[in-house]
Formats: structure tokens, C-alpha cells, sequence
């Protein structure tokens, strides 16, 4: 701790002990701005933010238990009435811009299911056999696909902001889409970036329904 109160943080100091260089780091940084005055990029990360302060909570004896409990019988009220209590809670602590596409894929999966429930009527399987027949769709193949395609993709942005090599042609990157991608910048860039959107949606669909991509059994 500096001796003028300041954060407990890792310092370089000179010979007199005044700090002349501060560790902060990349994700979840609290300096976004040099002493020069240049900007710093810093990446959020809400998960590790949460626990962070629920672990400094614990240890400093400051977390407010009221609310945690005043959770936690949300929850039991939740189950008790049917309704999941953690895909609720999810749906409060993910912005809107995360939990948008989670809607909608879960649209999509009540879809694909309502379609299996028509295609299987047949069977008379129970809720159980229909849950584990939409586990199998090739549509949740594809979904594990758009997950892990997601979490590359923030990986590549992450290094392109951060690795210097990287950084400088990312930056070229950025500035050529701002001035000539209309899905990245412009009047109408919101609108346009439905477009992709609405494609893998209906791709999605497609091959959970077995339209596209479905693997046929070889003729014997």
C-alpha cells in the first residue's frame, strides 16, 4: 500500500521510492488512459469482475448478504413455480446485447422441437425421448460450431488489439471498414448487420429441420 493511501497494486519505483511504473492489466484494467494522455485498450471481462467482488466482498466482511439471500429466495420461488432460476438469472446479468441472441436461439431450438414433436408423433415418445432426439439434431452440432466460432473470433480481436505486429495491421483493418464497410459504419450499419445475422439464424433452423447438411446412410 502506498503510504499516501493508494491502491494496493504492483509498482516499479525509483530510488526514492515514488512510483514511476504501474502493472495493470489487460482485461479488467482500471487505467485506460497514459499519463501522456494516449488511450489504453482494455478488455472487460463481467464474469471475473462479479466474483472478484464477491470474493473481495467475503474477505473484507462488506458483501451485502441481504441481497444475496433476497437471490436466493427468488430462485427458490422460481423452482418451485417451474420456472428455470438460472436461465432467469443469466437473463439479468447479461446485457441486452448477449442475451438477444440467446433468445433467439432458444426460439429457434422451440422450433426445431415443435418440428421433431411432428415428425415423431409416430413414436409416442415421451417429453424426455423428444428432449434427447433434439440433443442429437445436427442443429445443436452447428450451434456448438457458432460457440466456438464466437469464442476464436474474441480471442483474434483480443491479440489484434494487444500484440504489437498484430495490433498495427488490425488498426489498418479498423480504419479501411470505417471508411468503406457500410455493416461496420454508416447511417444504415445497424440495419445491415441483421442481414448475417438473420442468415445463420435460418441456417441454423434449416439444419436442425434436416433440410441442409444432413449426412445420409450409404446404400448397402
Amino acid at each position: 500500500m502506498d503510504p499516501d493511501g493508494s491502491a494496493a497494486q504492483r509498482y516499479l519505483v525509483d530510488e526514492h521510492g515514488v512510483p514511476v511504473y504501474l502493472v495493470d492489466p489487460g482485461i479488467n484494467g482500471t487505467h485506460r488512459i497514459r499519463p501522456d494522455g494516449s488511450a489504453v485498450q482494455k478488455f472487460d471481462a463481467p464474469k471475473a469482475t462479479l466474483m472478484s467482488y464477491i470474493i473481495k466482498g467475503i474477505l473484507s466482511h462488506k458483501l451485502p448478504w441481504a441481497l444475496v439471500l433476497l437471490g436466493a429466495i427468488i430462485a427458490i420461488v422460481l423452482e418451485m413455480s417451474g420456472i428455470p432460476s438460472l436461465a432467469f438469472a443469466v437473463g439479468l446479468y447479461l446485457p441486452l446485447a448477449s442475451s438477444s441472441p440467446i433468445f433467439v436461439g432458444g426460439m429457434i431450438r422451440w422450433l426445431v422441437d415443435r418440428y421433431l414433436r411432428v415428425k415423431f408423433r409416430h413414436k409416442n415418445l415421451s417429453d424426455t425421448e423428444l428432449t434427447a432426439e433434439g440433443d442429437k439434431s445436427p442443429g445443436v452440432l452447428l450451434a456448438s460450431g457458432y460457440i466456438a466460432g464466437g469464442a476464436i473470433t474474441g480471442i483474434v480481436i483480443a491479440a489484434k488489439e494487444m500484440v504489437g505486429p498484430l495490433a498495427a495491421i488490425g488498426h489498418r483493418i479498423e480504419e479501411w471498414q470505417t471508411a468503406h464497410n457500410p455493416f461496420v459504419s454508416g447511417a444504415y450499419a445497424d440495419l445491415l448487420a441483421l442481414i448475417p445475422f438473420l442468415i445463420i439464424c435460418l441456417l441454423l433452423y434449416l439444419v436442425g429441420r434436416d433440410v441442409l447438411m444432413v449426412t445420409r446412410p450409404r446404400a448397402q
